[in-house]
């Protein structure tokens, strides 16, 4: 049955919460009024600061069961627990400003909170990564377990107790299998936990083992008609159930379930700009940055256009079509890098290492990156973004469609100057599977945050690559 020191773990949680929070708080009072580092005046008393410094703890608290950060997360990472500490204080520090202005509190101390704030976040950080890690460490050593049962043994049953092993620091364990065709699975069961039964034994298992705390269903699609009455005897006994689909290997890491005319539907390919929250934020940044970066860039981009038109003839810029967003095709620009020649004899070949069709300088800007700088127009008119898989040339795209899987998801968001697939080192004469692969982790991972580690890494390490030929 399910451990019942969760709701134990719970509390706990929650009175190490307050107990951190106050203790900012008395970290932040020292620091503004009795350190000497900050300017300050004893206009309002120390237990008015307390008061509300008590009343944030408490917001936050509340905040914090509103928006799950009080659930159990076993099976999460520490970046959702990053993220839950800045949503929750974040809105407990916006309910506090309410209520100050509406209590008329016009004399608290803005460096105070700035510092409460600030330093709650480290310090709930930090004590909850020491708190995680510490648990790692027990979990690695045996204790705090939780025990499941697979339903199964067959293809599904064994992918997930291999995986499973992969992750210790999870603390699962699996107690054994239950599987009606036991002979047919002896073989295959050398380095795995033992088949202890039937499917029809489930719940004389479940009662005579209460460590067991979720069961798996990792049955085949032929064995749908089973699963309402092994969820009903699961939940009789108090016991979790989870369903690992028969087709899991086509569905992403996190599928997203949706809901249609009244109906749950298992979305394929969750892409987080398909939100038109997102969209607008990247586009609005795409927007911002894109008109800065032509105005610092400019002399740059002069000097550029200067020395094309001094080392060979022929046009500043080139233009060549690539699929983008939704596959429809567009101009995008660059600074010629290459001699000039016949207008389509470039959408079909490669640049290759040492190309003849290079001019020297050009051979210098395809180095640097400087010839992508240009595109930067693209983003400004909506055909491309900062940050984004790389278009290609539909000639290429019609090619690879048929060759490489999911090859064409890549068209579900506006391309980019730079991408994780790039900024990953897959520039140039690298793997296209690889390539996608990054590109379809981007796609489903998108946060404006990664798009600032993908720019910083490009500023960084990504200006020069040996693969751009």
């Amino acid at each position: 049955m399910i451990r019942q020191s969760q709701r134990f773990l719970t509390q706990l949680y929650v009175l190490a919460d307050m107990l951190c929070m106050l203790l900012v708080f008395g970290a932040a009072y020292w620091i503004k009024f009795y350190s000497g580092l900050l300017v300050h005046y004893y206009t309002v008393p120390f237990v008015t600061y307390l008061v509300w410094s008590t009343v944030y703890a408490f917001a936050a608290v509340l905040i914090g069961f509103y928006v799950g950060f009080y659930t159990p997360k076993r099976r999460k990472r520490f970046s959702y627990d990053i993220l839950k500490i800045c949503q929750v204080h974040s809105l407990s520090f916006l309910l506090l400003l309410s209520l100050l202005f509406f209590g008329k509190e016009v004399h608290i101390s803005r460096e105070f909170l700035a510092l409460f704030l600030g330093m709650n976040l480290i310090g709930l950080t930090v004590y909850r990564f020491a708190v995680k890690q510490t648990l790692v460490w027990f979990r690695r050593k045996g204790f705090n377990k939780r025990f499941v049962l697979i339903l199964g043994a067959g293809k599904v049953g064994r992918n997930f107790h291999d995986k499973l092993l992969n992750y210790p620091d999870l603390g699962y364990e699996v107690y054994g299998f239950l599987d009606d065709y036991q002979s047919e699975h002896v073989e295959e069961q050398t380095h795995l936990r033992p088949i202890v039964g039937k499917l029809e034994d489930l719940e004389e298992v479940l009662s005579e083992n209460r460590t067991i705390d979720e069961v798996i269903i990792a049955l085949p699609l032929e064995a749908y008609s089973k699963y309402a009455d092994i969820i009903a005897t699961c939940e009789k006994a108090g016991v979790k159930t989870l369903i690992i689909p028969d087709y899991f290997d086509l569905l992403p890491a996190k599928p997203f379930f949706d809901n249609f005319a009244g109906m749950p539907l298992i979305n394929i390919r969750d892409v987080p700009l398909d939100e038109l929250s997102n969209r607008l934020a990247k586009r609005t940044f795409d927007i911002a940055f894109s008109a800065v970066a032509i105005v610092l860039l400019s002399p740059i981009m002069l000097l550029v256009a200067i020395g094309i038109k001094l080392t060979s003839p022929g046009p500043v810029l080139f233009r060549q079509e690539r699929v983008g967003f939704g596959r429809r095709t567009f101009q995008m620009y660059k600074f010629r890098s290459m001699r000039v020649a016949p207008d389509d004899s470039a959408d079909t070949r490669w640049t290759v290492k040492n190309d003849p069709r290079r001019t020297a300088f050009g051979t210098f800007l395809r180095r640097t990156s400087l010839d992508e700088l240009p595109q930067f127009f693209n983003v400004l008119m909506g055909q491309m973004s900062v940050v984004g898989p790389r278009p290609e040339r539909p000639f290429f795209v019609d090619r690879f469609k048929e060759e490489v899987p999911k090859y064409m998801i890549k068209h579900h968001i506006r391309p980019g100057i730079t991408g994780w697939a790039q900024t990953n080192g897959l520039r140039g004469d690298t793997s296209i599977q690889e390539r996608i692969r990054h590109d379809l982790f981007y796609i489903e991972n998108w946060s404006f945050f990664l798009d600032l580690k993908i720019i910083c890494k490009t500023v960084v390490k990504g200006l020069i690559h040996k693969n751009a030929y």
